[in-house]
């Protein structure tokens, strides 16, 4: 039997996620620049408000930062990562 309420989320351990796909998974994700100095700490500085793209690991971890989804698409491919958008 289920021991969790029908509106209670089921969450992933973060562990599930770095072997998702075997390692060959990848999403792609809209950010604000102010917001992808956390998720990239060497970035150099950015003009705020811009709209920029990441390439990120199905563990969460950064992969790539470009101003394009194009590019970070492109980079996958060129990676043989097979990607997913997070809306």
């Amino acid at each position: 039997m289920n021991s969790h309420t029908p509106t209670e989320k089921q969450v992933m351990p973060p562990a599930n996620f770095a072997v998702l796909g075997g390692g060959k998974i990848a999403y792609v994700r809209p950010l604000k620049s102010e917001d992808a100095k956390e998720m990239f700490p060497g970035l150099p500085p950015v003009a705020p408000g811009l709209q920029l793209w990441a390439l990120l690991g199905a563990d969460g971890t950064p992969i790539m930062l470009a101003d394009t989804r194009e590019a970070v698409l492109m980079n996958a491919r060129e990676n043989d990562l097979e990607t997913v958008s997070i809306h």
